[in-house]
């Protein structure tokens, strides 16, 4: 797997020895496991500068218990994230975050639960990552849709042609020049646009 295709995990713990356990139990063929936060504030200011797949917090942090942090990054990014709670907390949290798709896991936990764990927000970031660039390529389509229907428009108000003529004119000029169609649309709406 190329170094573009590993998911970046960002541990946020107090401490280094989650990001420790992550970086060991975890392939670094699949995962980058290069980044690590010791508070919520850090973690914020790391967002600025690098885009993240996963993100796991170990409760509590120095400057707020993680909450707020996983709130906010679950509502801001298309990322997987992981709360890691005391188990006395873990009833009470986990089914607020539950509505959020914040997965929390109680304290102490095995290393293959932790493993599973990431491994399922692996597979939901790599589906988010295609779902994300089907989306885009639907709104492209879509755009150049609503160019090509404004180019005929155009040309059946300035040139008085019908719409299979139009069309007709479009394709053809597409094919002519082996340009796409959205490049002949814009042409035309460059001319007779406003």
């Amino acid at each position: 797997m190329a170094e573009d295709d590993k998911l970046r995990i960002l541990t946020v713990s107090a401490g280094s020895k989650l990001f420790d356990y992550l970086s060991e139990i975890l392939p670094r063929s699949e995962f980058s496991c290069d980044y690590q936060a010791q508070s919520a504030g850090e973690a914020m200011r790391l967002f600025l500068d690098v885009s993240f797949d996963i993100v796991v917090i170990n409760t509590p942090l120095p400057d707020e218990f993680g909450k707020e942090l996983a709130l906010d990054l679950a509502d801001k990014y298309p990322i997987g994230v992981l709360m890691l709670v005391k188990e006395d907390f873990f009833d009470t949290i986990a089914s607020d975050n539950e509505e959020h798709g914040i997965l929390t896991l109680a304290r102490p936990c095995s290393k293959n639960m932790l493993y599973q764990t990431v491994k399922l927000l692996a597979a939901t970031r790599r589906r988010l990552l295609r779902m994300e660039k089907k989306t885009v390529s639907l709104e492209t389509q879509m755009k150049e849709i609503r160019l090509v229907n404004h180019a005929k428009w155009l040309l059946i108000q300035n040139l008085k042609m019908n719409e299979p003529e139009a069309h007709r004119y479009i394709e053809k000029t597409a094919m002519d020049k082996c340009i796409r169609r959205v490049q002949v649309a814009e042409q035309i709406i460059k001319i007779y646009g406003e």
